[in-house]
């Protein structure tokens, strides 16, 4: 403030004191009036910031004091804006750990409505009709200028390598309404042909359009289709992602390009391969697998996990893992529940190298009734953004041969009460639950609710079953009228190679002896 507007406040104060000069300062600049020229022009354009129309704000007010007949006057600075109605959300293609590509020459991007037959809003329809641009922007020619590296406002857009690489632009028109709420875009990278990434394609959805002239701020979500990330500091999905775009130039999309082969996110980024020692195995026999975790991106991966689905009758062997890395033992954990084993490790896996997992399970009797196929998948992540991969599953068919097994046989057999004493069980004769049934070998065998028990993978030949008369409360054995060796607590069986054979007993309640 100069001296004479120092004057002139200085006495306002004096005579109309403080407050009164503040309100009617603030009525003024209220009530002043803007006079504003519009154009569609761009903001960021620095080409041409000389031709850009200016929309003036300024105020004025004049002040005469009745006592002195003093006339005070004055007017605003000018405040100079231009329009943009055209907003442009810039975004990159970079590699998954967020650097630039070695080579953009065929690369495409395109901006297209979602399909209105698809209900999911996941297919592609037509191409979006973008507006037109140009720069320079030349005047009054009815064409809005356009902004690098798009400079027509092309769709589809070819990148190339010209600085700054990588980068692309689609400016949306809002008097066409498309940054109206609730519209709905898929931008699709389309990779050279025979190139070795793939398509990517991120669904953008705007959830709200604010701001004035000069001040467009669009809020949307964008979606990954492909469940790779969108941005090198965000997850594998970004539904819920909300992006202000005040300043298309300086805020955008990063979209990260996905390799086919080798390194830089693609779905391969690590393998797993599983392989075992023999080809057929037999009850009692061990078999030895191996997996081998490949890494095949371009930085190192860690947080290692691997599952693996033992198939039926075959018992892993914990004490038996092993890993290493280019000959050099890592340590690896194992961890089990019921037919899964989890294995984990700590350790780095270089770029190109293989974590070899091995173990050892030995297969039960009840492998034969298995299909002898195991799967394991694999998780990892990378170490330089954490971004998850994984792989899977690696299948592996182990032939199960019967063995000594195939000759086997099964005795079935029954508890019961036997009310006519014949040792056969009738109708109306039931099974008594919870019996023992003690084997020559050793093995206990406890009846159903029905008083069924069997006994399977059984070698043929003689074999003798005892019942535990104590396991019985209130039972005794049956008196047997017409087979006197079957009033004993003992059975003797003879079993036939691949034969069934039936053990049964007969008891009867101890109270009908009490009765006599």
């Amino acid at each position: 403030m100069n001296r004479p507007q120092r004057q002139k406040r200085r006495y306002l104060e004096r005579y109309l004191g403080r407050k009164w000069l503040r309100r009617v300062t603030a009525t003024i600049l209220i009530g002043s009036i803007l006079h504003s020229s519009t154009g569609i022009t761009n903001a960021q354009q620095t080409e041409n910031k000389s031709a850009r129309p200016a929309i003036n704000n300024q105020a004025s007010y004049s002040y005469t004091d009745p006592a002195s007949k003093l006339k005070f006057q004055s007017t605003s600075s000018q405040l100079n804006a231009v329009s943009q109605p055209l907003l442009d959300p810039l975004g990159r293609i970079l590699g998954c750990g967020g650097e630039l590509l070695p080579d953009y020459t065929g690369f495409s991007v395109g901006l297209y409505e979602p399909n209105p037959n698809d209900p999911t809003g996941t297919e592609l329809g037509n191409l979006v009709s973008l507006t037109r641009s140009e720069l320079p922007d030349i005047q009054n020619n009815g064409i809005p200028g356009g902004l690098k590296p798009n400079t027509e406002n092309s769709n589809p857009y070819f990148l190339t390598n010209q600085e700054p690489r990588g980068t692309y632009n689609f400016l949306f028109d809002p008097g066409k309404g498309q940054t109206a709420p609730g519209k709905s875009y898929i931008l699709v990278i389309n990779p050279p042909r025979n190139s070795i990434y793939i398509q990517r394609r991120i669904k953008l959805q705007i959830i709200d359009s604010t701001g004035g002239i000069g001040n467009n701020i669009v809020r949307y979500t964008a979606t990954s289709l492909d469940g790779q990330p969108i941005t090198t500091t965000g997850g594998i999905n970004f539904t819920d992602t909300v992006a202000f775009v005040p300043n298309a130039e300086t805020v955008g999309l990063d979209l990260l390009a996905l390799q086919f082969t080798t390194g830089m996110c693609q779905p391969n980024q690590v393998q797993i391969i599983k392989s075992g020692d023999r080809a057929t195995a037999e009850p009692g026999d061990t078999a030895i697998y191996r997996l081998s975790v490949k890494n095949l991106s371009d930085v190192g991966l860690n947080g290692i996990v691997a599952t693996d689905n033992l198939p039926l009758g075959f018992n892993f062997l914990s004490k038996s893992v092993r890993g290493e890395i280019n000959g050099q033992a890592v340590n690896v954990t194992a961890e089990r529940q019921g037919s899964t084993v989890t294995f984990r490790t700590d350790t780095i896996v270089p770029r190109g190298l293989v974590l070899n997992i091995a173990y050892a399970a030995q297969l039960t009797s009840d492998a034969v009734r298995g299909n002898g196929r195991n799967t394991a998948i694999v998780n990892v992540k990378r170490v330089d953004n954490g971004f998850a991969a994984k792989d899977g599953p690696a299948i592996h068919e182990l032939k199960i041969r019967p063995g000594i097994t195939s000759d086997c046989g099964t005795i079935i057999g029954r508890v019961f009460v036997d009310k006519n004493f014949d040792g056969e069980q009738q109708s109306g004769e039931p099974g008594v639950p919870n019996a023992v049934v003690f084997m020559h070998d050793g093995n206990r065998v406890t009846t159903d609710p029905n008083g069924l028990y069997s006994v399977v993978n059984v070698q043929p030949g003689s074999h003798t079953g005892v019942l535990d008369l104590s396991s019985l409360p209130g039972y005794t054995l049956a008196p047997n009228t017409k087979f006197k060796e079957r009033n004993s607590q003992s059975r003797l069986v003879r079993l036939e190679p691949g034969g069934t054979v039936r053990m049964n007993f007969a008891v009867t309640p101890t109270f009908q002896e009490e009765g006599k």
